[in-house]
């Protein structure tokens, strides 16, 4: 024990000793370690790439030799990134998608959460929650080929429906102002089945007493989701809200790649973003240091949208920031 002064009395501190429950949360959490150091923090020694002219050293070295005895480029691969014709432009689409997306998805999924939540028959809210959830699970190739069937000029059923009513077949893979409009909808009809889990959690975790007591008083159920439920989800809307800006500056490489048709020119200023862009330079002969780059300026903007993101958090409801 040690005593530790106050303005009063002294007042013994008892030291705290390791227990057998820290050694079982120990023990649970070296898996988790492991991933992390394997998958999340070793990878960052690649970082390096972006600040070197990578080049391949005589003698059939391995990567790591080839690295290391590559000329340092300083931030010339940077330079080059932000003086390419398509960084505004790349910075212009994930920026604007991002948030179209985290306003759209957030809407929905908070609005159906409170619909579900407020059905009578249980039973039908599980059935319709599970449907809604389904597409969650399925991959961005299989939607892909679904996407393809309704939208190909020749067969696909949208222009099959438009020349049954009169119209002209649409060439949807050559015209790009259909696509903001595709692409905002897939993403909300695939990821609004988590969200509205996510929501409805929370609102199972509310007490069931503070309806009860809003009943009484004679509270509609218009009031109730007003004064009770929406405040309940307030700390899981907040939290979901900084995580969704800390994607800012990423994009769903499946949903702008695979969806689209592997970006076709016709689409290419409408679509691409900066994950499409880097992959599309991985194949091809550009210096491995400039894509490199281009990933590093990614990862320092989400780590920067996210710490500002909470700190705007923190000084409008302490409470419910994350750090």
């Amino acid at each position: 024990m040690r005593a530790k002064k106050t303005s009063g009395t002294p007042v013994k501190v008892r030291k705290r000793r390791w227990t057998k429950d820290d050694t079982e949360l120990t023990l649970l959490s070296v898996p988790t370690l492991i991933w992390y150091l394997i998958f999340s923090y070793l990878p960052m020694f690649g970082i390096i790439i972006a600040f070197k002219q990578y080049k391949l050293a005589p003698g059939g070295h391995g990567f790591i030799y080839n690295l290391f005895h590559s000329d340092w480029a300083g931030f010339s691969n940077f330079e080059y990134f932000f003086s390419s014709n398509s960084f505004t432009m790349l910075l212009r689409n994930t920026i604007l998608y991002n948030i179209v997306f985290i306003i759209i998805s957030a809407t929905v999924a908070v609005g159906g959460a409170l619909m579900l939540s407020n059905m009578i028959n249980k039973k039908g809210s599980k059935i319709y929650q599970t449907m809604m959830f389904l597409p969650y699970f399925m991959s961005w190739v299989v939607i892909s080929y679904f996407v393809y069937a309704l939208l190909t000029p020749e067969k696909g059923l949208m222009n099959g429906l438009i020349t049954a009513l009169g119209g002209d077949p649409v060439m949807w893979y050559q015209e790009a102002k259909y696509w903001p409009f595709i692409l905002v909808l897939l993403n909300t009809w695939k990821g609004m089945g988590y969200g509205m889990v996510m929501y409805l959690a929370s609102i199972t975790g509310i007490d069931p007493a503070l309806y009860e007591a809003a009943v009484m008083d004679g509270a509609t159920k218009t009031q109730q989701m007003r004064h009770i439920t929406l405040p309940g989800i307030k700390p899981v809307f907040v939290m979901m809200l900084i995580l969704d800006c800390g994607k800012i500056f990423n994009s769903d490489f499946g949903l702008f790649y695979q969806v689209t048709g592997q970006i076709p020119a016709s689409l290419y200023e409408t679509v691409s973003t900066f994950d499409t862009f880097i992959y599309k330079a991985m194949q091809s002969t550009a210096p491995i240091g400039q894509t490199a780059a281009a990933s590093f300026f990614q990862a320092i903007c989400s780590c920067g949208t996210i710490l500002f993101a909470n700190w705007v958090v923190s000084k409008i409801d302490n409470e419910n920031r994350i750090i």
